[in-house]
């Protein structure tokens, strides 16, 4: 039996949280493949973090391992922390909003399984899924950054900015990361190509939101994205 961690970073996601993990719980996985869900709230101030503490005395929707950031330390730390708890074989990280769909969890884990990969990143821009259209210059800034990162890493990724990244355990071993806010993302990417790792990539649908609905990433952190291409490909 193999088990798979989903790492899912929580700030602020009371109106989506429940259905996300609903979602987790249900999503469709291959035969011999056993659910371990790990959920960290990252110092949420909506009232994210006591209804996740009602669902996890509860077991609703199941059994789940829950993380707490006394304060908000960002996606980064809360990933870190969550890929620390996950007991799994293999980690998946998945974002508390409704963005992912978790049924793709079986295309996400089959080069994996198939002993192919040792990493997967979930791509929005391979095509043959479903896509919400959005906003014109946040793709552009995507395919910036992962032009950028491609150019230090050296690999072919069509969406280094992906929430949809899958590792086995071992490609994470004695790797220190320290990206607190969305510098993981560039982070995760230089620190697998410094390795070495048979990474993938696979068509996902992405179901994007507006500022109005909850989205949190801004200009800001697409510069301090930039930084963190640079730290982590060239200073550590």
């Amino acid at each position: 039996m193999l088990k798979l961690s989903v790492v899912i970073p929580a700030y602020n996601e009371r109106q989506t949280v429940h259905e996300l993990l609903r979602r987790v719980a249900e999503a469709p996985l291959p035969d011999g493949v056993e659910l371990d869900m790990v959920v960290v709230d990252d110092g949420s101030s909506d009232g994210t973090r006591e209804l996740l503490e009602e669902l996890a005395a509860a077991a609703d929707p199941r059994p789940f391992h829950l993380v707490v950031h006394e304060e908000n330390r960002g996606k980064g730390a809360a990933v870190r922390s969550g890929l620390a708890a996950g007991a799994g074989d293999v980690l998946l990280i998945q974002d508390a909003d409704l963005e992912y769909d978790p049924r793709e969890y079986p295309v996400l884990l089959g080069p994996i399984l198939d002993g192919e990969a040792d990493v997967v990143f979930g791509s929005r821009f391979l095509g043959g899924r479903p896509h919400r259209v959005l906003f014109f210059w946040h793709s552009v800034g995507n395919r910036f950054l992962t032009t950028l990162s491609n150019m230090f890493t050296d690999l072919s990724l069509s969406d280094m900015e992906t929430c949809y990244k899958v590792f086995r355990r071992e490609v994470l071993e004695g790797v220190e990361l320290k990206s607190n806010r969305f510098g993981i993302e560039p982070e995760l990417t230089a620190r697998m190509a410094q390795q070495g790792a048979r990474i993938y990539e696979v068509p996902i649908s992405y179901r994007g939101r507006t500022y109005a609905e909850g989205k949190k990433i801004g200009w800001r952190d697409g510069f301090a994205a930039i930084w963190a291409i640079l730290r982590y490909n060239l200073l550590s």
